[in-house]
């Protein structure tokens, strides 16, 4: 009794049917056909896998890309109405986001729609008129295309406009030509004998252009004093549409958005850099994401060429199995042998395709291989390889494997050979 325990001992567990797959796997078979679909296999499920590892740290690196862009004029944390346009900056609970330590400016905010002309050229824009320290919450010196970024000279009142505003009116930095931005008055009632009575009318020049290579942005936006925009569209001196913050470099910006939402109220809606691009970043996950689909569609058509190795390798080991059913071993047991044989193969091609895949976007990263070519932003294709999205495709792969391997394993009879 105990010999029979003793030899039944070596089957039980994943060691034995373990050494004896890694035994398949590596030795050489009587068929050399079955090395070469075996070598087949795993370097399909290896460029699969690598083509898996490069498009998603493309992808995000081009998110990392636009995230800096918009920092450049995106607050850490926007404040606006839940419903409305305008409210009173001057209330104590906005006096006490104010004076928070972990707020290192407060920016003051009209934006409003506005006709611009200049010379003979209109067309409408965003006019965004904002408080003084607002060069110091946005890195706006670092996307100036032309110029500088002046506000107010003391004599004048001054405009930054996007870059596709000004290429197309024709806006240069320091012309002498004004640029006259006109608004519907919001106090009377319109003229219908002389419809130009109807709209403010202010003259301004042009100090500097901006750039954040965003349409949104570059087409639109024309960035013009508070005092400006607020005698432009009637408002009074504590009437703000938003309220712009940057944070200190040692404050938690989640922790900080959940204070003031709770200082403020539901009345209030608190928004970081992501949630004020949100629909841009979700169209680019969702692109992400379905390009992940279809290369892991891609890679299960390569992972088919597991089911051929499997199947000619049980086939070829006809007497071992037999073998292995007259030593005591179960048909369980010989089905794991061959499960794990075709998981394997997987595994092989999903560390190989990893390594590789990871080792481009590094070269990719340090020496910018792939170009864009010319007329973009940058370069090269810019690539970010994050962990998640490695053991995310470690994990698919292996899936993939075991899925394509229990397909001939289950037609393993307990007599020792494939069912029909």
């Amino acid at each position: 009794m105990n010999k029979r325990q003793n030899t039944s001992t070596p089957f039980r567990g994943l060691s034995f049917s373990f050494r004896i797959a890694k035994r398949y796997l590596f030795s050489k078979k009587s068929h050399n056909a079955i090395n070469i679909i075996s070598g087949i296999s795993a370097a399909g499920v290896g460029v699969g896998t690598m083509a898996l590892v490069c498009v998603l740290s493309v992808f995000n690196g081009f998110e990392v890309l636009i995230s800096d862009m918009f920092s450049s004029f995106d607050p850490d944390l926007k404040i606006t109405l839940t419903h409305g346009k305008t409210f009173d900056v001057n209330s104590a609970e906005f006096n006490t986001v104010r004076k928070m330590k972990s707020v290192a400016c407060f920016t003051e905010v009209v934006e409003e729609n506005a006709l611009l002309r200049f010379k003979n050229k209109q067309m409408p824009a965003t006019i965004k008129g904002v408080s003084d320290d607002f060069e110091k919450m946005t890195h706006i010196d670092s996307i100036m295309y032309d110029g500088n970024f002046i506000l107010n000279d003391g004599a004048f009142e001054r405009a930054v406009p996007g870059v596709g505003v000004a290429s197309t009116l024709g806006l240069g930095a320091h012309f002498i030509d004004p640029l006259y931005i006109y608004a519907p008055k919001r106090t009377s009632k319109i003229n219908l004998l002389r419809p130009e009575n109807s709209f403010n009318q202010i003259g301004t020049f042009v100090s500097g252009i901006f750039s954040v290579k965003q349409l949104q942005y570059d087409d639109h936006y024309v960035l013009v004093s508070i005092g400006l925009a607020r005698d432009l569209f009637e408002y009074d001196k504590k009437t703000v549409s938003s309220v712009e913050l940057k944070l200190a470099q040692a404050a938690d910006q989640e922790q900080v958005q959940k204070q003031i939402k709770s200082l403020l109220g539901d009345r209030y809606q608190v928004k970081n850099r992501y949630e004020q691009q949100e629909s841009f970043f979700k169209i680019m996950k969702i692109e992400k994401w379905i390009t992940y689909l279809i290369l892991c569609f891609i890679l299960l058509i390569a992972s088919f060429n597991i089911i051929g190795s499997l199947s000619m390798l049980i086939i070829e080991k006809q007497t071992d199995i037999e073998t292995l059913r007259n030593l005591g071993a179960d048909n369980q047991l010989i089905k794991r042998i061959f499960l794990l044989e075709g998981w394997m193969i997987s595994a092989v091609g999903a560390i190989s395709g990893i390594i590789l895949g990871a080792l481009l976007c590094l070269l990719q990263q340090h020496f910018g291989i792939l170009k864009l070519g010319s007329g973009y932003v940058v370069d090269a294709y810019p690539v970010l390889t994050k962990v998640t999205d490695l053991l995310l495709v470690f994990v698919t792969v292996l899936v993939m494997g075991l899925l394509a391997a229990y397909y001939p394993v289950r037609y393993i009879r307990s007599q020792g050979n494939l069912s029909e």
